[in-house]
């Protein structure tokens, strides 16, 4: 299997490398590369110069708005993008319910939906977990009741990322209590003014207001928003996470915070040596650099499977990616606090007012480390993914 790089794909990173380095806004590339997150009005503002270019959704077919790259030539835009650094498209859109929609969804979803997503005049936001059904899913609770041309919904979804911001939520939904509980979901598009939600914010160990708690009373649902068929939301729900979990192993994303890592241990003194300088330390990154490198190739061989699957499954060795993919961004998150040293603790928050206590580049690093545990988690446990590797490719 040759997993080099053509010249024709060499040339495109080249030209996607040279838009990031003239499109990304200075304040935004700035923001990134000191360990911040994007506010709301950054992510909308980057995502339009996207649009413009063609390049909001490259992955999804061209008839609605995607383009004709190839999977390589994809993942070269998002580790560009990843590396330059620039943010990410809000993937609760673009790589969750976008795909559902487009794949699943009948015509006039499509045309509603496709094309706010991929300018972001709608922010989504992601109704899964509940309390009590996180890693087995399949045992939510949320009830939808049809009730003529509208499904009256009632429960709780928690772990609800930036739902304050989120103009739409995509749920997974009870329809049918009385069948074995993966045949009884609905995939369901739901509206977040619509009377009867409540949006309560779930306070952060690293200080920030990343997820919530959602409430459903009553809240009626046009029954036209019902994607694909009654009863058949756990298959969609399947095909959304192989993406995620896929999408999960941000390579680049790692590629750019050990960049960063050896740029602040240069700069970090500790016993009058540089840190960089230190033997242990640099052993700590290698290490570290070797595991992202055996990634990388087990996400191209992946990439060199894509064309044998069949449309609308997913390789179960994305399963592989997200394990792996999540040890690695949780292992550079450890070697920033490293780095960091003494000033890691009492750590600060991007919302604290108060001026940090140590250098510039300090206060974000361990926020981000204890914001790293989650990786592990969502988009289905480790041990989630252990079944599954155990099961679709091992065979056991």
């Amino acid at each position: 299997m040759n997993l080099s790089f053509t010249k024709d794909e060499l040339a495109f990173r080249d030209d996607v490398r040279a838009f990031f380095r003239a499109a990304v806004p200075a304040d935004i590339r700035e923001k990134l590369i000191a360990g911040l997150h994007p506010s709301k009005n950054d992510l909308v503002r980057w995502t339009r110069i996207l649009a413009d270019k063609g390049w909001a959704v490259p992955h999804w077919p061209v008839e609605y708005g995607g383009t004709d790259w190839s999977p390589v030539k994809q993942y070269i835009f998002t580790e560009e993008m990843s590396q330059a650094p620039a943010p990410a498209p809000l993937p609760f859109g673009v790589n969750m319910v976008g795909p559902v929609i487009y794949t699943f969804g009948n015509d006039a979803q499509k045309k509603r939906f496709l094309p706010r997503i991929a300018t972001l005049e709608d922010w989504w936001c992601q109704g899964f977990s509940e309390p009590g059904s996180g890693s087995d899913l399949a045992s939510l609770k949320m009830r939808a009741v049809r009730k003529g041309n509208q499904y009256v919904v009632n429960g709780q979804k928690t772990w609800t990322s930036l739902a304050q911001y989120a103009d739409w939520i995509f749920c997974l939904v009870r329809t049918d209590p009385n069948v074995k509980k993966q045949l009884g979901i609905s995939f369901l598009l739901i509206d977040m003014k619509s009377p009867g939600i409540t949006v309560r914010p779930i306070q952060m160990i690293d200080g920030g207001h990343e997820v919530n708690e959602v409430f459903f009373d009553d809240v009626r649902v046009p029954a036209d928003n019902l994607v694909g068929e009654e009863n058949r939301g756990w298959d969609y729900a399947k095909f959304l996470l192989g993406n995620e979990r896929f999408n999960i192993a941000c390579v680049g994303v790692s590629k750019e915070r050990i960049r960063r890592i050896k740029d602040l241990a240069s700069q970090a003194c500790f016993g009058g040596q540089r840190l960089i300088d230190q033997a242990h330390f640099r052993e700590k990154v290698a290490a570290v650099e070797l595991q992202l490198k055996a990634l990388e190739i087990t996400q191209l061989r992946v990439l060199a499977n894509e064309s044998k699957r069949q449309k609308a499954t997913q390789d179960p060795a994305s399963s592989i990616l997200k394990i792996k993919g999540a040890e690695i961004q949780q292992a550079t998150s450890e070697l920033l606090m490293d780095v960091v040293g003494p000033y890691a603790l009492p750590f600060q928050s991007e919302e604290d007012l108060e001026p940090p206590i140590g250098p510039g580049w300090a206060p974000s690093i361990a926020p981000a480390y204890f914001n790293a545990r989650k990786v592990s988690i969502y988009g289905g446990s480790d041990e989630i993914q252990k079944n599954i590797i155990a099961k679709a490719v091992l065979g056991l």
